[in-house]
């Protein structure tokens, strides 16, 4: 379909090919299970080493802070019912350039973050298994389950979507039951505060648990497959960060009233409090959950993350083989393998500290770009099947968001900032490169 064609077409939806078998349930529990990665299982004691008790205000900054970002998540994409997620957003509101630069930060920046909480995952179950922790059992422990992973994808996205409920199932149960018989284990001294944290402090602790709460871009990146959503997307966007932010403030209370000042300086808190109240079990079992979590976590990027690839060569900016849809099974085989080799490289190579503080920057670049993309949508009145989700003030709650992710992104060192830069400089080179070819008029179809 050529661009004016689709600029006068009044719903946006161009992934016919595509299966649609994502409802509100499934679409929560694919956010909740790339939202609960490895995060929330260390960064307990790093907030409690800023803010010690009071640590539960840096969650309700951070979730209001989210809250106004995913807002700005609903109304786009009960808009645009295309593949790409936030990337499609910001491209029907902006043109292919401002789309791809942003659809490629984001790609970065979800492959840099998938790659570590990967390389997070070798090592944890090196720590479980001793057996694991040679440099060769752990690139083929990488190897092993990013291939059957992508296999699993490769074979459908009911079959990937049903295993990621199940995975966000078994990634829960442990953390419910830390918080149930924790409850029972806090000392009420351990929860109070000495003093009122400055507010520089609790905005510092709020931009790092920024981190714990990346995820919900990247659940929305197979939108040409959800079903009704203009319903779909909202409803799930809004059921799964909330149950994560009371989840996560849960854990940290926990956490605190069980282990007191010593939260702040262990580096496994949510299992050492899990220790402290179920007894050494206890331990092993939030060890053993938070290795499935990283898993459940590598699973639903497995099935975000490629689709992003697969929009990329749809629109132009790659070789159109790799939009190349599986004859049997209907999925983006080509780009699922493709996917799956780069983040097996960069995971055997970096480092999880890297990786992640690279993701983090990059992705909140696009959230930026997603926030401004909402008010352009609802301006042109771009609706993808139904009546869209409207923001709440939707005057005011798109700059708020961009205001706060402004004083994120400008906590940012000069290194990050290069990196980011360079990232966005090669899109638009790609772009730039590829314009002749996108531009050719489509041939038409050869007659009998």
């Amino acid at each position: 379909m050529r661009d004016h064609d689709r600029d006068n077409k009044p719903e946006v939806e161009r992934d016919g090919a595509l299966i649609r078998a994502f409802g509100t349930w499934g679409l929560t529990a694919a956010i909740v299970n790339v939202t609960i990665g490895a995060g929330i299982f260390r960064l307990p004691s790093s907030v409690a080493a800023s803010l010690g008790a009071a640590a539960p205000a840096a969650y309700v900054v951070c979730t209001v802070a989210m809250g106004l970002i995913v807002l700005c998540f609903a109304e786009a994409g009960s808009r645009v019912a295309m593949t790409g997620g936030p990337y499609a957003y910001v491209e029907v509101a902006f043109g292919p350039l401002v789309g791809f630069v942003s659809g490629v930060l984001l790609w970065a920046g979800v492959t840099a973050a998938l790659a570590a909480v990967t390389s997070f995952f070798a090592d944890s179950l090196a720590a479980l298994l001793p057996s694991l922790g040679s440099a060769p059992a752990r690139v083929l422990v990488i190897v092993v389950l990013l291939v059957a992973l992508a296999a699993l994808n490769v074979r459908g996205v009911r079959e990937a979507n049903r295993f990621n409920v199940a995975m966000t199932v078994a990634k829960l149960l442990p953390l419910a039951l830390l918080v149930v018989a924790g409850s029972f284990a806090m000392h009420r001294e351990n929860l109070a505060w000495p003093q009122s944290p400055s507010v520089m402090s609790i905005g510092r602790a709020s931009a790092l648990l920024i981190f714990a709460f990346l995820g919900v871009e990247t659940a929305l990146v197979p939108s040409g497959e959800v079903k009704a959503p203009a319903r779909t997307v909202p409803r799930a966007v809004f059921l799964a960060i909330g149950f994560v932010a009371l989840l996560y403030v849960a854990l940290q209370i926990v956490s605190q009233g069980v282990l007191g000042s010593a939260l702040a300086s262990t580096k496994t808190p949510v299992a050492d409090a899990g220790g402290q109240a179920l007894g050494a079990w206890g331990r092993t079992l939030i060890l053993v959950g938070s290795t499935v979590s990283m898993f459940g976590y590598v699973s639903g990027m497995t099935l975000a993350v490629p689709r992003m690839l697969f929009a990329f060569a749809r629109d132009g900016f790659l070789p159109r083989a790799v939009a190349a849809i599986h004859p049997r099974f209907r999925t983006p085989h080509w780009a699922i393998a493709i996917q799956t080799l780069i983040v097996g490289t960069l995971a055997t190579t970096g480092s999880f500290e890297r990786l992640a503080i690279n993701a983090n920057g990059l992705v909140l670049l696009v959230y930026a770009a997603c926030c401004v993309s909402t008010v352009q949508l609802r301006r042109r009145d771009v609706r993808a099947g139904g009546i869209p989700f409207h923001v709440p003030a939707a005057s005011i709650v798109p700059w708020l968001a961009l205001a706060v992710i402004v004083s994120l992104l400008a906590t940012l060192r000069r290194g990050e900032w290069i990196a980011l830069i360079a990232v966005a400089v090669a899109a638009v080179l790609v772009y730039g490169v590829t314009y002749a070819r996108r531009s050719a008029p489509v041939p038409a179809p050869a007659g009998d």
